[in-house]
């Protein structure tokens, strides 16, 4: 009987939070399940997607998602499984925030100074105890404030954080300030003038969690349960670090982008401001509610004054927490993250529009963007919703005079080829895709929200091109026939390579070396285009720390060409085992290189 009772609890404990949804909200539920292409073309009928299938190419094991509706939760859902051959996501599952934490987070800064206890424009420095900026010529300059923090614009390193296994000793927030052992990442310091640049810094937000256990004596967990998460009526959710061992069976467990489990499951972020909210997506939701609540002054967390000045941009669409947009009159905020197994993705119009999508595997993120083009499609929203193009009818043989290579003004390198009866095109270091026309001098990708417009000369040859990849335009010239020829072979190699599966003939040398450098904290510049050399210098910091943390390198083994043409290899150092891309350009220099966790 007694057990009996614990289950007709347990059910009733775990069930949905809604009512049976309307058959209007089912029909679009339904139709939220089959993705809709990123371009849409008029007078042709849509290839829809499943959401199970393409779950399944991704290897993704769980998608979780919210969706509000005229200022309300109109359905929340869970879709495939808490891990493999585990029970099933539903809408009460958790998942780790990552990057969402922050603007969650921001919310506390901002309430304490509602409440008059802190100001946001002060030196933070008069507000640290247990620790202190050290100051430089930077800070001498113009000191870091909260609000600068919040904005991403205090001149602040470290971008991101691993976080840590289960079996790790976590570093406490000064070790992680100051990036001493246990800390696993750099440590935190002005490096460029207060204010000159919008550059993310997850390292500000841990500063400003330093500051309001300062302030108010409380660890962030209860800080942030009373005055955010209980107010806002966020049930499930917590910024424990580690989440606690009871609540494990309410997760979904982290995966990695090849469908192999995380072996020691999610990992730890002490940096909780920056990345360690556990969540749901209906309680993102009712955080995204909450703000529009305060911005109408119906708030006790947030005053509407304050609100508003939390979703007005700074720099780079750079918000007190969220960052904020819109194409039209209805404005947005929004905010993703990336955790190590874990990708989310919350979008919210500030008149009672939006979603929230939590994925439970690194390839999640290939799935957020398809997810929330197709709720914007069926919520008819103008922001996310796939552009419609019309298609117009070109002869094959006038598409001879559009092939050529051109130079953008960003630095990269757009190529244009006849490829049978039709135009293909790319940007150097990414796939080609097949061009339509639309008319007799744009054209547009199916796949993928492109649009290449051409200018041409008296002769009706093609002289430069215009390149739009959803909102982002470049624009070049033709270049001169040598420089075509040299990038034209080097394409025939890189396809020769794919078809192939032979990496580089330098690849493996070019990756030993720029290793070497990174942990020496002096990289060859030169060897980079100029674009990679920026964010190389950017990030240099962070780099140098992460590899040295890694030890020295033992064994560095090929995987395979991928299909942009960029070299995959197997990297085993004494403390770490990762997989390493890296991208050479026509001029043999690093043109991109990532790594991560294998």
């Amino acid at each position: 009987m007694r057990k009996a009772v614990t289950l007709i609890l347990t059910a009733w404990l775990s069930a949905p939070a809604f009512t049976a949804a309307s058959p209007d909200t089912e029909d679009r539920i339904r139709k939220v399940q089959n993705l809709i292409p990123p371009v849409l073309v008029k007078g042709e009928t849509p290839a829809l997607k499943p959401l199970a299938q393409r779950m399944a190419e991704l290897k993704l094991p769980g998608v979780s998602i919210a969706v509000i509706h005229d200022g309300r939760i109109d359905w929340a859902r869970g879709f495939g499984v808490t891990r493999i051959d585990g029970p099933p996501v539903t809408e009460n599952t958790l998942f780790q925030a990552a990057s969402i934490s922050k603007p969650v987070f921001a919310l506390a800064v901002l309430h304490l100074a509602d409440a008059g206890k802190l100001d946001l424009d002060a030196n933070v420095n008069t507000y640290l105890k247990a620790w202190k900026l050290p100051d430089n010529d930077f800070t001498r300059q113009k000191p870091v404030t909260l609000r600068a923090m919040l904005t991403h614009t205090a001149g602040l390193t470290v971008h991101g954080f691993p976080g840590y296994s289960a079996d790790s000793k976590l570093p406490a927030i000064t070790q992680i300030l100051d990036g001493t052992p246990p800390a696993n990442t750099a440590p935190i310091r002005v490096d460029i003038p207060p204010g000159a640049q919008w550059r993310y810094s997850g390292g500000g937000y841990v500063l400003a969690q330093q500051v309001l256990s300062d302030v108010t004596g409380l660890p962030l967990p209860k800080l942030m349960q009373d005055s955010v998460l209980a107010p806002l009526g966020m049930t499930r959710s917590t910024y424990e670090q580690p989440l606690p061992a009871a609540r494990l069976s309410e997760v979904a467990m982290p995966y990695r982008g090849g469908g192999d489990a995380l072996s020691e499951g999610p990992h730890a972020y002490p940096e909780m401001a920056a990345a360690g909210l556990w969540t749901t997506p209906t309680d993102l939701a009712r955080y995204a509610l909450g703000v529009r609540d305060a911005l109408a002054g119906k708030s006790s967390v947030l005053s509407a004054k304050t609100a508003r000045a939390m979703l007005t941009p700074v720099m780079q669409q750079q918000g007190l927490g969220p960052q904020v947009g819109g194409s039209t009159v209805r404005k947005y905020f929004t905010h993703g993250g990336a955790n190590e197994g874990y990708r989310c993705l919350l979008f919210a119009y500030e008149d009672g529009e939006g979603a929230i999508v939590m994925t439970n595997n690194d390839s999640g993120g290939e799935i957020l963007g398809e997810v929330m083009r197709t709720i914007a499609y069926v919520y008819q929203w103008p922001d996310f919703t796939p552009p419609t193009r019309v298609l117009a009818k070109l002869p094959p043989e006038s598409l001879d005079r559009f092939a050529g290579v051109y130079q953008l003004n960003d630095g990269s390198t757009y190529l244009a080829r006849k490829d049978g009866d039709h135009l293909a095109g790319a940007v150097l270091g990414n796939t080609p895709v097949a061009l339509s026309p639309s008319s007799d001098r744009e054209f547009f990708a199916r796949d993928v929200d492109v649009v290449v417009n051409f200018e041409v000369d008296a002769k009706g040859t093609a002289t430069s091109v215009r390149h739009r990849l959803g909102g982002w335009e470049r624009s070049g010239a033709r270049v001169e026939e040598s420089r075509a020829k040299l990038v034209l072979a080097y394409a025939e190699k890189t396809a020769q390579r794919i078809k192939e599966q032979k990496p580089a003939p330098n690849s493996e040398a070019v990756i030993r070396k720029l290793f070497a450098s990174l942990a020496a904290g002096k990289p060859e510049y030169d060897s980079m285009t100029p674009q990679m050399a920026d964010i190389t210098r950017q990030q240099l910091t962070n780099l140098q720390s992460s590899v040295v943390g890694f030890g020295a390198l033992k064994e560095l083994r090929f995987s395979k060409v991928n299909e942009n043409g960029g070299d995959e290899f197997e990297a085993d150092f004494e403390k770490a085992a990762l997989k390493v891309m890296m991208h050479l350009d026509e001029n043999d220099r690093i043109a991109g290189a990532w790594m991560a966790p294998r």
